[in-house]
């Protein structure tokens, strides 16, 4: 019964993100120490994410998402991207800041059930990818400790730009 219950926020992000026409890749990895500890995220690991553009033409938001257990130890996380083009030169290496936590008043922020917190982060608003083909995005903590209990999953969603938002 746990472990549906840990499972049904993600089953719902996944509805709720089914139906939006302008999404153009979603994929979220769960994450556990070298010694196989679930909810580990380990400084070595650096999940690496592929997706494809096509229309150049477009302007696309880039999110990062972030799962969490009440037992994470901080309330920001910080995290370094790099992002590479499908010629394999790195277009940006960015630090984010993402408050898990109210840093004033400890209350879990994202969306939750019992003891898990998804996040869902503007990373790179508006951004424009120059050539059609494969892109990569790797992802790495940069919180100063080897293993960072309580980070669940990680992931990036991509999105077309709509202006209004």
């Amino acid at each position: 019964m746990r472990a549906i219950l840990r499972l049904l926020p993600l089953a719902l992000v996944g509805l709720l993100t089914a139906c939006d026409p302008n999404q153009v890749y979603e994929k979220n990895t769960d994450l556990k120490s070298p010694a196989g500890d679930p909810y580990v995220w380990a400084v070595q690991d650096k999940p690496t994410f592929e997706f494809e553009i096509q229309d150049t033409t477009q302007r696309y938001d880039v999110y990062f998402n972030v799962r969490n257990a009440s037992a994470y130890e901080y309330y920001n996380l910080y995290v370094k991207h790099t992002l590479l083009g499908p010629d394999g030169k790195p277009m940006s290496r960015l630090l984010h800041q993402m408050l898990l936590l109210d840093p004033q008043t400890g209350e879990p922020r994202g969306n939750g059930t019992g003891d898990i917190y998804d996040h869902q982060f503007l990373a790179l608003p508006n951004q424009r990818f120059p050539l059609a083909g494969q892109y990569k995005i790797m992802l790495e903590q940069y919180m100063r400790q080897d293993q960072l209990p309580g980070i669940m999953a990680v992931g990036v969603r991509v999105a077309k730009h709509s202006a209004g938002k």
